[in-house]
C-alpha cells in the first residue's frame, strides 16, 4: 500500500468530516459526535494547524488526525502547556493497517521538532501504550476531579521534569458539544442509522474505570 501524509488543506475539510463520521459511527455510542468535534476545532483557539495531518492512499484521503492545546496545572497553580489529539480517524476498510499509527508517529515527531512537552489524551491503553504511552498515574496528573481514568495517558515529549508534584489535566473546551447542535449538524450528511454495538459496552466500561 502507497501512503502518504501531508498537511490539511482548506479543501479537504468536508471530506475529512465524512471520514471521521465514517471511522466512529456507532463505535462508542450510538451515532457519533466526532465529525462535529473536527468541525469545531478548526475555528477554536485551542486548534494546533501545524499538527492537522492527513493519510493519502491512491490519491483518497482515508485518515487524518488533529491536535489541540491543553495544559496540566499543579496544587501550587503552576501551569504547564501540553497539546493533545483526537480525534484520530481512518476509513474503516482502511483499519488496522498501519495509518492511525503512521498519523500518529509523524504528527508526534513534529510536535517534538516544536519543542511541545507531552501529548496528553483520553484512549484505549491497547491503541497507545504502543506509542509509548503511559497511565496519567504513572506521572502523578490526575484528571481536573482529581482521579486517574484508565483512559487518561501521557506521552512526554522531553525528559520528564515535573516529579514531586501532583498535576491535574485540563482538557480544550473544544470537546465538549450538546447534542443538539450535533443533531443539527449530521443533518449535513448522508442520513446513517444509529444501532447498538458492543464496543458501546466496552467504551462504557472504560470510561467509568479509575486506577487507585
Amino acid at each position: 500500500m502507497n501512503m502518504t501524509i501531508r498537511r490539511e488543506l482548506p479543501a479537504d475539510r468536508k471530506e475529512v468530516e465524512n471520514i471521521t463520521r465514517e471511522a466512529f459511527w456507532n463505535l462508542y455510542v450510538r451515532g457519533c459526535s466526532e465529525h462535529y468535534i473536527v468541525h469545531k476545532m478548526r475555528n477554536h483557539d485551542d486548534f494546533i494547524s501545524a499538527l492537522d495531518y492527513v493519510a493519502i492512499v491512491d490519491n483518497r484521503i482515508v485518515g487524518n488526525i488533529m491536535y489541540v492545546k491543553s495544559s496540566i496545572m499543579n496544587e501550587m497553580d503552576v501551569i504547564i502547556d501540553t497539546i493533545s489529539f483526537g480525534p484520530v480517524s481512518v476509513l474503516p476498510e482502511y483499519q488496522r493497517k498501519g495509518i492511525g499509527s503512521a498519523l500518529i508517529r509523524k504528527s508526534v515527531n513534529e510536535a517534538k521538532d516544536r519543542a511541545y512537552k507531552a501529548v496528553i489524551i483520553y484512549g484505549h491503553p491497547k491503541n497507545y501504550c504502543k506509542h509509548g504511552f503511559r497511565s496519567s498515574k504513572d506521572y502523578d496528573i490526575s484528571n481536573i476531579a482529581g482521579k486517574y481514568p484508565y483512559s487518561l495517558l501521557v506521552l512526554p515529549l522531553v525528559d520528564w521534569k515535573f516529579e514531586g508534584h501532583k498535576w491535574k489535566f485540563v482538557e480544550s473546551e473544544v470537546y465538549n458539544c450538546e447534542e443538539n447542535e450535533v443533531e443539527e449538524f449530521d443533518k449535513q450528511f448522508v442520513e446513517k442509522k444509529k444501532e447498538y454495538r458492543y464496543t458501546q459496552e466496552e467504551f462504557g466500561i472504560s470510561v467509568r474505570a479509575y486506577i487507585e
